[in-house]
């Protein structure tokens, strides 16, 4: 097994003065993620690269202080490597899943994380009106682009971002799913790589933006700096 206590070269660089933090994450999963139906028996070995650093890396898209909701949190990924990684950004962990949520809520107390843990699913009318206005949402594993849009993108601010984590069909969802994008919000999207530097294969990751919103439902607080 994978000393997870050591964490890989490069990890200092995503977590800092951190990185202790996120080394005791990877060690809750490697002792509970498969028992608690998290992760599969053959990933206990890849936490590090395919789990804790693929998901802190997308760090690099969000500008300082934004609210950042992760759609279907799951095992905390995205969402806990980027609050560990980012403690000025709000992070709001999004699952429907109770068996989920408790280990959610279990990591943030053993991390002595600040989160927002919320059980709901992202179409539903409370869970939106509770987090309408977020400057991002993000997600990995979730959905195909299109529904993971229509979920997602009501949740953002005009202005704001939806950052999903993707692979190899990246590119290929966004030609098939721009019609649907569009539809749901979108009103600009590009492919953008994260992580080059400390990754052997780096996260692919879409980043869509959302457009103004019809009089009187802007939601947001601020805009997003030119890129």
């Amino acid at each position: 097994m994978t000393d997870l206590a050591n964490p890989p070269e490069g990890a200092e660089q995503v977590f800092g003065d951190r990185l202790p933090m996120a080394a005791r994450f990877a060690e809750l999963l490697a002792e509970h993620g498969v028992v608690r139906g998290l992760i599969g028996p053959r990933e206990v070995d890849r936490i590090w690269d395919r789990h804790v650093l693929n998901s802190a890396v997308v760090a690099e898209v969000f500008p300082e202080g934004w609210r950042v909701v992760d759609v279907g949190s799951g095992a905390g990924f995205p969402g806990i490597p980027l609050a560990i990684a980012r403690p000025d950004l709000d992070v709001v962990l999004l699952e429907p899943m109770a068996r989920r949520v408790a280990w959610l809520e279990d990591v943030a107390r053993e991390l002595d994380l600040s989160v927002t843990i919320v059980r709901g699913r992202a179409e539903e009318a409370a869970v939106r009106d509770r987090l309408v206005g977020c400057d991002a949402a993000t997600a990995r594993a979730v959905a195909p682009l299109a529904r993971l849009a229509e979920w997602s993108l009501p949740l953002v601010r005009p202005g704001g971002l939806m950052v999903a984590l993707k692979g190899a069909s990246a590119r290929e969802e966004i030609t098939r799913d721009a019609v649907a994008v569009r539809k749901a919000g979108g009103v600009r999207w590009e492919l953008v790589t994260c992580g080059a530097e400390v990754l052997d294969v780096p996260t692919t990751v879409v980043v869509v933006e959302r457009g103004e919103a019809p009089r009187g439902r802007d939601g947001g607080r601020r805009r997003r700096k030119d890129r």
